[in-house]
């Protein structure tokens, strides 16, 4: 088989599927292929393309959910203590980031179930059954979410993004616009996240200071401290219960 050959086989195949589906491509035609109906008459009823709306609605809110969980959910407080918990014991791989994450997300939905339900009933409910339309389902969808981000919010990160922004200051909590409320709850997330964080390390850093005060004092300064200190923190964090104490400290610091 020649070059010439080799190019013009492509276009070959491309005119021997023209020349096939030539008879289907009349005006107002259907093309019925295996598995595969296309229908070009026009049509009156719109219910066909509404459905299809709202499977391309779900579709989009499907592909963002991992973005919406981590900027409008408590899921950032949470997976940020338990990474700073895992620094603070002193291992970098132990617990693995999947079970961190996994029992971050779990959480995540202990916190956010009332919240969830509240835009299931009012939101997803009423849209599927076609009782609301796009705009006013997405609005009853935030109405909960806002309510929880705003219960988090921190009113000097809210007053920054404000300043940022060069807007008005709103005068009631309906004036805030999801545009400053999102990244100032972000940021008083981050905020909170640090300060339990910061009370968590307390305790480990006292063990790391004694133990190597203790190998000072003996001599034993080319034994490093971590080697003695890390087992005596997992021991101390397994008897005082510390998964359950941390997980509770979580649950609770949500207003």
């Amino acid at each position: 088989m020649n070059k010439n050959t080799r190019v013009m086989k492509p276009y070959l195949f491309i005119l021997l599927i023209l020349i096939t589906l030539a008879p289907c491509l009349g005006f107002g035609a259907d093309i019925n292929l295996p598995g595969i109906s296309i229908d070009i008459n026009n049509q009156s009823d719109s219910k066909p393309v509404a459905t299809a709306f709202k499977i391309l609605l779900v579709m989009t809110v499907l592909s963002l959910a991992p973005s919406i969980i981590v900027v409008m959910t408590s899921f950032t407080r949470i997976i940020i203590v338990f990474s700073m918990l895992r620094h603070a014991l002193g291992m970098q791989q132990t617990p693995p980031n999947s079970v961190l994450i996994s029992l971050a997300l779990f959480l995540t939905v202990f916190t956010m179930l009332p919240v969830f339900k509240d835009m299931h009933q009012h939101a997803i409910t009423p849209f599927l059954d076609g009782k609301i339309e796009t705009e006013e389902a997405a609005e009853q969808a935030m109405t909960p979410l806002r309510k929880f981000m705003i219960r988090q919010t921190r009113e000097q990160d809210l007053m920054l993004m404000v300043e940022i922004s060069k807007t008005e200051v709103p005068k009631t909590l309906d004036d805030i616009s999801n545009f400053l409320l999102i990244p100032a709850f972000m940021l008083s997330e981050l905020k909170t996240a640090f300060q339990i964080g910061f009370v968590i390390f307390l305790p480990f850093l006292m063990i790391d200071m004694i133990v190597a005060s203790i190998l000072m004092s003996m001599g034993m300064m080319m034994v490093p401290p971590m080697m003695i200190s890390l087992p005596i923190k997992i021991l101390m964090f397994v008897l005082i219960d510390g998964w359950n104490v941390v997980t509770g400290a979580l649950m609770g610091s949500f207003h």
